[in-house]
């Protein structure tokens, strides 16, 4: 049997629907797999949309808005863009970059609609099903998942985010500027920092655990293990209940 993948399309409401819109009433030809949720401006897509959808068993994502410079809100595609960049950072990590993609579509692109939904199709069918999708779903992947979208929602990404293109475009009141190539260390740094903070906490989600049992489940080094358990517990997250002899066990709080 072959697999027809199942597809989320986040489309806006000026441009890329109205170029679905075209390529229907053209009767272009394309794959039925799509299915379409229409937002005012690309700008809108929360990444946790995206991270929900494949956690939730879609085999892809698909975002689509106005050619840049064109957008209805001005600078809404902009910030679609800068916000996808941190998505597939992230699902870099798991291996899972390769099923979203960020496009541009016109309210004139009906054909061009037709070939970005037929090329995205094909390459989810090339890739096959989700592992996290189905009946049984791959576990720790979809753990590392939620701990994904939790870090990207947090106070730290959103800030790297929504701050990056003035921090690296305009001077600051010092006259000072940030290197982008400097921003983009900082930002994977963030990012793997955080990912690694909340896999710690997905993971104490289901028991009271030490650092040793952490760093071996999680495969991390148990020094890095405790920067994070300072991390956690500095900002109220988790805490340190009881003692199995000398060593203290961990709970989320």
């Amino acid at each position: 049997m072959d697999f027809e993948p199942k597809i989320l399309g986040f489309l806006c409401n000026w441009c890329s629907y109205a170029g679905a819109d075209l390529a229907g009433v053209s009767r272009m030809q394309y794959p039925p797999n799509i299915r379409v949720i229409r937002v005012m401006c690309s700008g809108r897509i929360d990444p946790q949309f995206i991270f929900e959808a494949l956690r939730v068993g879609a085999d892809g994502v698909i975002v689509l808005g106005c050619h840049l410079g064109d957008c209805h809100y001005l600078e809404g595609n902009y910030e679609a863009e800068k916000k996808f960049d941190m998505v597939k950072r992230f699902l870099k990590l798991i291996n899972f970059d390769n099923r979203v993609r960020l496009d541009w579509v016109s309210a004139s692109e009906g054909a061009r609609y037709a070939q970005v939904i037929t090329e995205f199709t094909d390459h989810i069918k090339a890739l096959g099903p989700s592992p996290i999708g189905g009946d049984n779903p791959d576990k720790k992947i979809l753990n590392n998942l939620k701990a994904i979208e939790d870090a990207a929602s947090g106070d730290r990404m959103r800030a790297l985010v929504g701050r990056e293109r003035k921090i690296t475009e305009q001077e600051n009141v010092y006259g000072e500027q940030v290197d982008l190539e400097k921003f983009n260390k900082v930002f994977d740094s963030a990012i793997v920092e955080e990912y690694q903070r909340h896999r710690i906490l997905v993971s104490l989600e289901e028991d009271t655990k030490s650092i040793k049992s952490l760093a071996a489940e999680l495969e991390i080094d148990p020094s890095v293990v405790l920067e994070h358990i300072v991390c956690l517990k500095s900002r109220g997250q988790i805490d340190f209940g009881e003692f199995m002899g000398i060593t203290p066990m961990f709970f989320k709080m």
